[in-house]
């Protein structure tokens, strides 16, 4: 089964997507991006390039519509990460973005009904609720591969070949071992 040139990875956030896109950069057989698109409204939020790769946590929150513009015809990755570990990153971030969105927006009253909550439990809600999302999704997909941060290193051959990538695999393989993106202690 031939897997489609356009993919599109999956994730929670905290979890090695930065990495992952900066890795792909040096592909030449697909463009790579990191929320590339995540400031846009309506079809083009979802206007994807054929070969590229895209990168985004917040494309868990346009499944619906993802189905109906890509569906089969893109392929998909679920970028994972030990899921306490994601939490605790999250929850140290001086910026919480995401984060705050959900606990503010999301779990309406959650701000004011509940102001002391700990960040690390909103965070694991988080967690829980958006990977949920992403595997009832792609449970119904035709091309999907899990990667996981802990094993990304090992996993990246397997995923390059997956997808037919040519360009520096070389280098695009010591990026993996770089840390990008990471929380402060």
């Amino acid at each position: 089964m031939t897997v489609p040139t356009t993919i599109l990875v999956l994730n929670t956030g905290r979890c090695g997507s930065t990495t992952l896109a900066r890795a792909c950069g040096h592909l030449t057989s697909h463009t790579a991006g990191h929320e590339t698109l995540s400031h846009l409204t309506g079809p083009a939020r979802l206007a994807y390039p054929e070969a590229h790769i895209e990168c985004d946590n917040r494309l868990a929150w346009f499944l619906g519509r993802i189905e109906a513009e890509w569906g089969d015809r893109a392929a998909y990755v679920h970028l994972t990460r030990d899921p306490e570990a994601v939490a605790r990153s999250f929850a140290r971030r001086a910026n919480p973005g995401i984060l705050q969105a959900y606990r503010n927006g999301i779990l309406l009253g959650a701000a004011w009904k509940r102001p002391d909550q700990p960040r690390i439990e909103i965070a694991r809600d988080y967690v829980a609720t958006v990977t949920a999302n992403i595997t009832a999704f792609l449970a119904r997909r035709a091309h999907v591969m899990a990667l996981s941060l802990e094993t990304l290193e090992e996993e990246f051959p397997r995923f390059l070949d997956w997808i037919g990538a040519e360009g520096d695999l070389g280098a695009a393989q010591a990026e993996i071992r770089l840390r990008h993106n990471a929380s402060e202690p």
